[in-house]
């Protein structure tokens, strides 16, 4: 996708290709490391470095994966003194759409699942690999992300098309993304260390703060728009 909208848009994914490696160790080590300390009382038995790079289950976090990834690629923007705003809009779309196809496969995988409910639509997790502790039918939560960030990508996509100022796209995105998984994760029947102290998940700690800056970030570029209106008219 990254390849697909450099064409489209003009910019090289070499910043992405040439430094796969290093992107897919700082996410694996953030994800993993996050998780294990907002798990710590189900995890503290780890005494063997492997066991953490090695575990019997996903033991993955969506948002410190985010994070690792974009410390390798602000680093790489400093070593080639490039700024973000060359690329941030086209990456959020790319990451938007692997949502879409990675929620399905973790749908698949039974990795993303809801609270028991009863809106007829609930679906039985019957592989012996299941992390689910359920017993009967619950909420596909992960095709509902799927389908949710598919509109977002649709939307998202329309906009580039049409938004001057850069960067817009991914204040948009930030900010509807942290505000999703901020509610969704009260309903996942998933906990944390931090759930049993002030009732909120890791994830939506951070998601608080996430929302306010994107808010902030979007309030100062619609006040700058008042001022010269064709910064989000269409483009032409």
């Amino acid at each position: 996708m990254l390849k697909k909208l450099s064409i489209k848009y003009g910019y090289k994914i070499d910043i992405f290709v040439n430094n796969i490696l290093w992107y897919f160790f700082s996410i694996f080590i953030f994800s993993r490391l996050f998780y294990v300390i907002s798990r710590w009382k189900d995890l503290r038995y780890i005494d063997n470095p492997m066991q953490f790079f090695i575990m019997n289950d996903y033991n993955f976090n969506l948002f410190w994966a985010i994070f690792g990834f974009f410390i390798v690629f602000l680093i790489n923007l400093k070593l080639r003194k490039e700024k973000i705003e060359k690329y941030i809009d086209w990456l959020v779309l790319s990451f938007l759409f692997i949502l879409i196809i990675g929620f399905v496969w973790a749908f698949l995988g039974w990795q993303v699942y809801w609270k028991q409910t009863h809106f007829w639509i609930e679906v039985m997790y019957t592989n012996p690999f299941s992390p689910v502790p359920y017993q009967s039918p619950i909420f596909p939560l992960a095709i509902i992300y799927s389908i949710l960030f598919f509109v977002e990508f649709s939307v998202l996509y329309i906009l580039s098309m049409t938004i001057k100022v850069r960067g817009f796209i991914w204040y948009i995105w930030l900010l509807v993304f942290s505000i999703l998984i901020f509610f969704v994760d009260f309903l996942s029947g998933k906990y944390d260390f931090f759930t049993e102290l002030i009732w909120l998940n890791l994830n939506q700690i951070l998601a608080i703060f996430l929302a306010i800056y994107s808010f902030y970030k979007l309030y100062i570029i619609t006040k700058i728009a008042s001022k010269d209106t064709t910064i989000l008219t269409p483009k032409h």
